[in-house]
C-alpha cells in the first residue's frame, strides 16, 4: 500500500496517511474492511461555534469629529464579528483603524491572535505590505528620487520597461516546491519584482529630522504572487470551515496550524515575505549602486501580514510589531508612514505597550468612493513637494485629507504608550501610482 494506492482510493493526501499505509503494510486487512480501517486513521474533529459574545479586545483610538466617530463605529461593529471566532484569542483596534470589506472583516488598524489558527482573510491579498528604508548620506533628494521614479514601476501585471531583475533559482525553487502557488503565481514572481502595483503603495524621499541623511523609503506588498496565494489560502480554508465550524462566516474561516495544510502554507507565507522583502531590495539597492554610497541606515518591517509566536497567531491587518517578531531587523526601529506631505515616523518599542503593536499609517475615516466625491486641489495640500502619479492623473483618494489628520495620530501613539518617536523623514518628494485607468487606457 503506498500514497498512491489511497489517492486512487479517492483520499486527500494529508498526515495520518504514514500512519495509515504502515498498519496496512504491517497487517492482514481484508478488503471489505479496508475503507473502514483507513477511516480510522482520519482525524476527528469537534464542530465548533463561534461565540455568542464578542471577545474583549483593546482600543488605542479615539474619535474627535463626527467622521471619526462614524468610523469607529463600523469598525468596533466589524471588529465585534470577528472577535467572536472561536479560535481569537485577543484583539486589539490602532489609531489608524478603519473598515476593510463588510461586516465581519478585519479592520485595516487590526490585529487579531489566534491559537493555532491561520486566517487568510486577515491578511488579505496584500500580504506582507511593508515599508523600507535606505540612507543615501547627502544625495540630493532629487537624484534620488529620479533614480527611483526610473528604475520602479506602478500599476497592473508585469514589467514594461526594459529593465528587468533576475529572481534568485532558490527562491524560485522554493516557490516552485510548494503546492499553494499556482503557475500564474510562479510567473508573477519573475515578471514583477521591482514593482509597487497601485492604490497606497509609493516611493517616499525625505530627510532624516535627526541627521539631516537623504532616505528613499519604499512601501508595497507582494503583489501577484501575494494575491495568487491568497485566493488558494481562502480557498484552502473554506473546506476547513466546512468541517470545523460550519456556521461561521466565510470570510473568518483558517487552516489549522497543525496540519499538513497549515504547514504548507505557513511556509508559502514565508516565501512570500523572502519575495517581498526582494521586491523592496532591488530597488534600494540598485539605487546603492549608482550613487557609490553604503548607509548604515537600511531596515524593514511588515504591517500586513501573521507574525507567529510559540502556538499564538498575530493577524496583523495593518498594524506594525514592535517586538522581536521580524527576524531580519535588529535595529530596533520600525517605520510609520503618515501621508504623502508628512514625515515617516521611525518609531521604537513602548515598554508600556502590553500588545507589542502599534499603528501602520494614519488611516482613513471615509471609503475612497466617498471621498472622491469631494472637490479638492491637490497643489493646496502638498505645499510645494515634487510629488509625482505614475501614470500622471493624479488619485485623488491618494491625497493627503484622504487621512486621518497626522498630528492626531502621532498624540494616539503617545497617550497610548504604542510606540516612541525616534526621528522623522521629512517629506522631499513622493512617487504614487496615480489614476490607473490611465494605464488601462494607453
Amino acid at each position: 500500500m503506498t500514497g498512491k494506492d489511497l489517492i486512487e482510493m479517492g483520499y486527500a493526501p494529508a498526515q495520518w496517511f504514514g500512519n495509515a499505509i504502515a498498519y496496512l503494510n504491517e497487517n492482514e486487512v481484508a478488503a471489505e474492511d479496508l475503507r473502514t480501517v483507513i477511516d480510522g486513521f482520519i482525524p476527528k474533529y469537534n464542530v465548533l461555534v463561534p461565540h455568542q459574545t464578542p471577545l474583549e479586545y483593546d482600543r488605542f483610538i479615539d474619535a474627535v469629529n463626527d467622521e471619526e466617530l462614524m468610523n469607529l463605529i463600523y469598525v468596533e461593529e466589524t471588529m465585534d464579528v470577528v472577535m467572536k471566532t472561536p479560535t481569537v484569542y485577543k484583539g486589539a483596534i490602532m489609531p489608524d483603524a478603519c473598515p476593510a470589506g463588510n461586516i465581519g472583516h478585519i479592520p485595516v488598524g487590526g490585529l487579531v491572535v489566534t491559537d493555532n489558527a491561520i486566517h487568510p482573510s486577515m491578511h488579505s491579498a496584500d500580504i506582507c505590505c511593508s515599508v523600507m528604508i535606505t540612507g543615501y548620506g547627502n544625495n540630493d533628494p532629487k537624484r534620488i528620487l529620479d533614480l527611483v521614479h526610473n528604475l520602479t514601476e506602478f500599476g497592473a501585471g508585469a514589467r514594461r520597461k526594459e529593465h528587468k531583475f533576475d529572481l534568485p533559482e532558490e527562491l524560485y525553487n522554493k516557490i516552485l516546491g510548494n503546492r499553494f502557488f499556482s503557475d500564474k503565481a510562479k510567473a508573477m514572481a519573475k515578471s514583477q519584482l521591482g514593482t509597487q502595483g497601485d492604490g497606497n503603495h509609493f516611493a517616499f524621499v525625505g530627510v532624516s529630522k535627526n541627521t539631516g541623511e537623504t532616505c528613499l523609503v519604499t512601501h508595497h506588498g507582494s503583489r501577484g504572487i501575494g494575491a495568487e496565494l491568497y485566493k488558494a489560502g481562502m480557498q484552502c480554508a473554506e473546506k476547513w470551515r466546512k468541517k470545523l465550524c460550519p456556521s461561521l462566516p466565510s470570510i473568518n474561516a483558517w487552516i489549522p496550524f497543525d496540519t499538513e495544510d497549515g504547514e504548507l502554507y505557513w511556509e508559502a507565507l514565508q516565501i512570500v515575505r523572502e519575495w517581498t522583502k526582494l521586491n523592496h531590495e532591488v530597488l534600494h539597492f540598485g539605487i546603492k549602486d549608482k550613487v557609490k554610497y553604503n548607509s548604515k541606515l537600511h531596515f524593514w518591517n511588515e504591517h500586513n501580514f501573521i507574525f507567529k509566536k510559540d502556538n499564538l497567531f498575530y493577524h496583523a491587518k495593518g498594524s506594525t510589531p514592535m517586538l522581536d517578531m521580524i527576524p531580519d531587523n535588529n535595529t530596533g526601529l520600525r517605520l510609520i508612514p503618515l501621508n504623502m506631505a508628512q514625515p515617516i515616523l521611525v518609531v521604537s518599542h513602548n515598554e508600556k505597550n502590553e500588545i507589542g503593536f502599534a499603528p501602520h499609517g494614519a488611516g482613513r475615516n471615509l471609503s475612497r468612493t466617498a471621498f472622491i466625491k469631494k472637490e479638492l486641489n491637490l497643489q493646496d495640500e502638498i505645499k510645494g513637494l515634487d510629488i509625482r502619479f505614475y501614470f500622471d492623473n493624479p488619485d485623488v483618494s491618494e491625497f493627503p485629507s484622504a487621512y486621518k489628520d497626522a498630528e492626531q495620530v502621532k498624540e494616539q501613539i503617545v497617550k497610548y504608550n504604542l510606540a516612541n518617536i525616534e526621528d522623522e523623514i521629512m517629506p522631499y518628494g513622493c512617487i504614487m501610482a496615480g489614476n490607473t485607468n490611465y494605464q488601462r487606457n494607453n
